[in-house]
C-alpha cells in the first residue's frame, strides 16, 4: 500500500482564532479552503500539513475526524476494511469537491479518514 501522506485533523469551535494560529504564529500558507475545512501547508515541506475542520453544533465528538491518510488506492483498502471487519462509519464515497473516502475506526474509536483525490 502506496500512503501519499498522513494529516491531523483538528476540530475547532474557535475556527477564526485557529486559523490565526496556524498562519499567523506558525507561519502555515492555506493549502485549500472550502469554508468547513482548511489545509495548512509547510512552507517548506509541502507534504506538512494540518485539516482544521469546523465543528457542527451538536455533533457527536466520536463522529470527529482524527486524521486523514491519502493512500494510491482507496477501494483496495475500503475491500480490505471490508474483509476484516473494521468498522466503517462512512462509506466509500466521490465526494463533489474530488476526493474519494470512506472514514473507518481504529481499534481506539479514531475516526480515519482514507482518501485519495480523484483524477
Amino acid at each position: 500500500m502506496n500512503i501519499r501522506r498522513a494529516v491531523p485533523d483538528i476540530a475547532s469551535e474557535r475556527f477564526e482564532e485557529s486559523r490565526k494560529f496556524y498562519t499567523e504564529f506558525l507561519g502555515f500558507n492555506v493549502g485549500m479552503d472550502m469554508g468547513w475545512i482548511v489545509t495548512f501547508v509547510s512552507p517548506s515541506n509541502p507534504t506538512a500539513q494540518i485539516n482544521l475542520l469546523r465543528s457542527l453544533p451538536g455533533e457527536q465528538p466520536h463522529l470527529q475526524l482524527g486524521i486523514s491518510i491519502e493512500v494510491e488506492d482507496v477501494p483496495a483498502l475500503y475491500a480490505k476494511t471490508q474483509e476484516t471487519g473494521l468498522k466503517i462509519v462512512y462509506p466509500l464515497t466521490d465526494e463533489p469537491w474530488g476526493v474519494r473516502r470512506f472514514h473507518v475506526e481504529d481499534p481506539n474509536g479514531v475516526v480515519i479518514n482514507v482518501m485519495s483525490h480523484l483524477q
